[in-house]
């Protein structure tokens, strides 16, 4: 694909020290601005557009900060990390959904063989990380979007609360079970991604990656009866099963980010465990008209296009659509490549035609 223009995405000093800016892991437009999140803190950031005398949008600042934990709670309260890797908003809602993942200890320069080799036996559960929140959005008198933590009755709730996140609901999945227990960059489970159609939810795995074939986890979340500020998943479909999975033929890769375009989905690929490439954007025709458990062959799918990737640097992490007509992407990087950093402390984004 080709790149059409960069953005310059300017962080606060707090953010920057906090390495929100090098850690992007999800974006989502909202009017004028941008939802955006690291996966290294438990926060989500709200940016607005800046336009040039042409009326085009040439980057995005004015950064507010929004703590998760001031909206709900989290299981393991607000000093540890929630992982968000992906953010989805449709009908006054903000999703944000975090990676599942257990997580193995890296070994670090100058650690020797046996320290080494300790870290790499040792496997560590963040709760933040199993969390799937439902955050109301108003508008402030400025026009702009708001995340609050209740408007009327809509409430801040979140799934993950009581061993009942995602990972708890695919405890006894024939395909997903195996991989609860290994992390995420062993090809254990690791959600990446999260789009919404209508009231379902599709989740996009960077992991497992099942023999070459994707998997989506299709949920109903609902309020929980008992308490505002908690999510359950509902029924879904004839079965009354509380989920679905789809597999999705994206020639071994896993799913880094969804986002809707339409009844499709526009579905970023990337490797599954610590690499760098390739990196694709390809489109799944019809997705919200899917039959149950679709198993969707690579000849049903549409490849857009090729993303840049670095070695090392440069991992495309977020897609979000840009202008009504749908015609251009935004796409946001993890570990960005030195010449995306900007003199102001900004990081530079890819606007990428769809055509």
């Amino acid at each position: 694909m080709i790149v059409e223009r960069r953005v310059e995405l300017r962080f606060c000093q707090e953010s920057r020290d906090a390495q929100t800016h090098v850690n992007l892991s999800a974006v989502r437009r909202d009017g004028r601005c941008l939802w955006v999140a690291g996966d290294e803190t438990a926060t989500i950031e709200r940016l607005t557009a800046v336009t040039g005398e042409d009326g085009r949008v040439t980057g995005y600042d004015g950064q507010t900060t929004i703590a998760l934990a001031d909206l709900f709670p989290l299981p393991a309260g607000a000093g540890e990390e929630a992982d968000i890797e992906g953010l989805a908003r449709a009908d006054g809602w903000l999703w944000a959904i975090g990676s599942h993942s257990l997580k193995r200890k890296k070994i670090k320069p100058g650690n020797g063989d046996a320290k080494a080799r300790k870290r790499l036996a040792t496997v560590v559960r963040e709760d933040n990380r199993f969390i799937l929140a439902r955050i109301p959005l108003v508008t402030g008198d400025d026009g702009l979007p708001r995340a609050v933590a209740e408007d009327g009755e809509r409430t801040a709730a979140v799934l993950g609360l009581d061993q009942d996140s995602i990972a708890d609901l695919l405890a006894d999945d024939p395909h997903l079970a195996p991989f609860l227990a290994i992390p995420s960059k062993d090809n254990g489970l690791d959600i990446e991604g999260v789009a919404v159609h209508g009231d379902r939810l599709y989740i996009g795995l960077r992991g497992p990656v099942l023999r070459g074939w994707a998997v989506l986890v299709e949920i109903r979340p609902g309020s929980h009866p008992r308490d505002p500020r908690r999510l359950r998943a509902l029924p879904i479909g004839d079965d009354g099963e509380p989920y679905r999975t789809h597999f999705l033929d994206l020639g071994g890769l896993g799913v880094r980010d969804l986002c809707p375009h339409g009844d499709d989905l526009l579905v970023l690929t990337g490797p599954s465990m610590d690499l760098d490439g390739p990196v694709r954007l390809v489109r799944w025709p019809g997705a919200a008209r899917a039959g149950a458990g679709s198993v969707v062959a690579a000849d049903e799918l549409e490849v857009l296009g090729e993303l840049p990737h670095g070695d090392g640097d440069d991992h495309a992490e977020g897609i979000a659509v840009l202008d009504e007509p749908g015609t251009r992407l935004l796409v946001v990087y993890d570990s960005p490549a030195p010449d995306r950093l900007t003199a102001d402390g900004g990081v530079l984004a890819d606007v990428v035609d769809l055509g």
